[in-house]
């Protein structure tokens, strides 16, 4: 057995394991792991702004457009110099990302770049594109018509969501490799468009596409609402709000069918991940749905859980009787860590729930009154609503990632072979960790001076 193999995180355990985690080959692989959490969980929230905020903005400007309302105007106006710094922002770490993947897993690249390599190019395509119109949709504010300004945003909306469907068809392939062949260990006969079009792309990227509007939309709500709260003019914050609401409350129902179709997806390409999802240890039939619960790896059972019998069975196979294989039919060597993906799992589940149930209730509040609630404690229940979608975001991602482990390619290419080898991975996780927050520090910065420019008297009225 390789040393790196014998060094492999083990889970919750090898996180607390002074002696392990101090050990050269183990603390270079943490180290990486650790950097590409920290850059991908930053950037993805990033990410989801490039995708929710155009459409926020062309919605605003459409209604100028119908109304010739200019708090209308005043609001895209303002959330333009929002997603400008937000999409600079994210240029960076998107950028960053990518130089990571090629620095900190060789192995990974060389093997098996001429695969999913085609994703990657049009995703730089869509990129570029998107920020070519962000730039004539920036600056031609008073330099186009109305309606030709207004077009010249569609392109960033349409580019926003074609750069995440192809960044996420890469880690759906992750997921479930397809689209080549392996000859004595060398990839051979590459088809890269069914690559792309693997059995986890369809219900990943739907998945993801629908989280990014939801944080966006609440995230936008929240903000909104908690100004609200604080006396902030209630015309241009309303507006605002409701724009959000709209955007993110009819999605959370949608997102509920959506994450049944992928964790059946998920049952059907990576049945050792919901084993981990669910703390299911033995093979059952008529296996329960958990809620809540510890998964307790020495002892192979998931304590202080809530069992539903034979829900998990029906969710994951249509059938409440059918068989569903448990941790013991892997492996140990090839079992991500139970206890993080479970609670991460946990975590998701009950966020969405919250969210979910807000929705609903906001929902119905806004067909019974003819407008979105603005009493106090529903503005205090929507403030809550952003950080909740966020939570349920970077959840959702420690599921996808973690719960594939010890696998970067799950079933043919292990993170720990895939690691660098080359010396300072450490040294550069904590550069890492000061340029980000920096990062962070300079964002908030920037988003809080341009909340405080002074709105026109156009917005302010009631």
């Amino acid at each position: 057995m390789r040393k790196q193999e014998r060094l492999r995180p083990k889970g919750v355990k090898f996180m607390m394991n002074p002696a392990v985690l101090f050990a050269s080959g183990a603390t270079d692989l943490l180290a990486a792991r650790c950097q590409m959490a920290l850059t991908l969980g930053f950037h993805i929230v990033l990410a989801c702004f490039g995708v929710g905020m155009p459409v926020l903005m062309l919605l605003a400007e459409w209604r100028w457009l119908r109304t010739a309302d200019e708090g209308w105007r005043t609001l895209a106006q303002r959330w333009s110099k929002v997603f400008a710094v937000l999409f600079a922002v994210g240029a960076v770490s998107g950028t960053v990302l990518s130089f990571e993947l090629g620095l900190l897993w060789p192995a990974f690249m060389a093997k098996f770049g001429s695969v999913f390599g085609l994703s990657f190019t049009l995703e730089g395509v869509a990129f570029f594109l998107e920020g070519i119109f962000v730039g004539i949709y920036l600056y031609g504010w008073d330099r186009l018509s109305p309606k030709a300004h207004w077009l010249a945003g569609l392109p960033i909306a349409v580019s926003g969501v074609a750069s995440a469907w192809f960044v996420v068809t890469v880690n759906s392939w992750m997921n479930a490799p397809q689209g080549f062949r392996l000859e004595e260990g060398a990839v051979v006969d590459v088809y890269p468009l069914q690559a792309m079009l693997n059995p986890a792309t369809g219900a990943q990227t739907t998945h993801m596409i629908v989280a990014a509007y939801m944080v966006t939309g609440f995230m936008v709500a929240t903000v909104h609402a908690v100004a609200l709260l604080r006396g902030g003019p209630r015309r241009h914050h309303g507006r605002a709000m409701a724009l959000g609401l709209a955007l993110a409350a009819p999605l959370a129902p949608l997102q509920l069918v959506v994450g049944d179709w992928a964790a059946r997806v998920v049952a059907a390409t990576q049945p050792v991940k919901l084993a981990a999802m669910e703390g299911q240890f033995r093979t059952q039939r008529r296996a329960p749905l958990r809620i809540g619960g510890l998964p307790d790896a020495e002892r192979h059972v998931t304590q202080y859980a809530i069992e539903v019998p034979g829900a998990l069975s029906w969710l994951a196979y249509g059938d409440v009787n059918a068989e569903v294989r448990g941790l013991d039919a892997f492996p140990s060597g090839d079992q991500p860590p139970t206890a993080i993906v479970h609670v991460a799992f946990q975590v998701m589940v009950l966020a969405g729930t919250l969210l979910l149930t807000a929705a609903a209730l906001l929902g119905w509040m806004r067909w019974r009154r003819g407008q979105w609630p603005s009493g106090r404690a529903a503005l205090l229940g929507i403030s809550f609503c952003g950080p909740l979608a966020v939570i349920a975001l970077e959840s959702g991602w420690v599921v996808t990632e973690v719960g594939r482990q010890p696998w970067i390619v799950h079933g043919l290419l292990r993170t720990a072979d895939a690691v660098t080898a080359a010396p300072g991975v450490r040294s550069v996780l904590a550069v890492t960790l000061t340029i980000y927050a920096m990062l962070l520090i300079g964002t908030v910065v920037a988003l809080r001076l341009l909340a405080r420019v002074p709105l026109p008297e156009v917005a302010h009225g009631d």
